[in-house]
């Protein structure tokens, strides 16, 4: 495995692997690694020759400044994950290699920017495909897999391929989740057993609601929806 800290480097290391004909996919993240990711990276080997993992803690997508300082960064622990998992190169590049110089970003992503965690981070969006670009032309991927944990994400960074109109490929994989049913996350470190609980009844719900219609596949949808509607009363 090899570990890359600068743009310049990297593409001296896939240039000839990408004249070869050979196929790349990136598996960009922020680090605090788990098994989530692991299986973005299991994911990209089987569709591809080389697989590079991107660890950056993007700054321009933290709209709280106290977030991005609380974010975890067990540097070791990834390290050991990633050369377990049989990832081929690591790019760790510093914030003034990707941001050498100050810049304005702001492209089109669509109305579904301002909804959902959108409507209460307001530029998250603009700063997550930001350095997804930044990345894509810095590896220069054929693929690239995220998890559809963060699914208004990859609409987002969907949304930025096209308005580009760039040769990558985007991969959706399933959510990995903890035995409790909570969706594996680097930030469920900071939630207590109270904040666990309430965090689960999502997934739970979720749950309930798909056995539900796969048992009650002789009603019509409205009779479902109706007696689901009273079921959770």
């Amino acid at each position: 495995m090899e570990v890359i800290n600068t743009i310049a480097a990297l593409k001296s290391l896939l240039g000839p692997i990408k004249l070869a004909g050979q196929k790349i996919a990136l598996v960009p993240t922020m680090g605090a690694l788990h098994k989530g990711h692991v299986s973005l990276i299991e994911a990209a080997k089987a569709e591809a020759d080389i697989v590079v993992c991107s660890i950056f803690v993007n700054p321009t997508q933290f709209t709280d400044p106290k977030d991005l300082e609380k974010y975890p960064r067990p540097l070791e622990h990834d390290m050991a994950m990633l050369n377990e998992s049989g990832c081929n190169v690591v790019f760790m590049p510093s914030v003034k290699e990707m941001y050498p110089v100050p810049e304005h970003w702001h492209i089109d992503l669509g109305p579904a920017e301002f909804l959902l965690e959108g409507e209460f981070r307001k530029g998250h969006y603009q700063g997550v495909t930001q350095i997804v670009k930044k990345l894509f032309d810095a590896v220069g991927p054929d693929l690239a897999f995220f998890g559809q944990k963060d699914y208004q994400q990859v609409l987002m960074i969907e949304n930025m391929v096209s308005y580009f109109d760039l040769p990558v490929k985007i991969i959706t994989c399933p959510i990995i989740r903890e035995d409790d049913g909570l969706a594996m996350s680097s930030r469920n470190i900071h939630l207590n057993a109270e904040d666990r609980k309430h965090a689960v009844v999502l997934s739970q719900s979720l749950e309930y609601i798909r056995s539900y219609f796969e048992k009650a596949e002789d009603q019509s949808n409205s009779d479902k929806l109706h007696e689901l509607e009273e079921a959770v009363k």
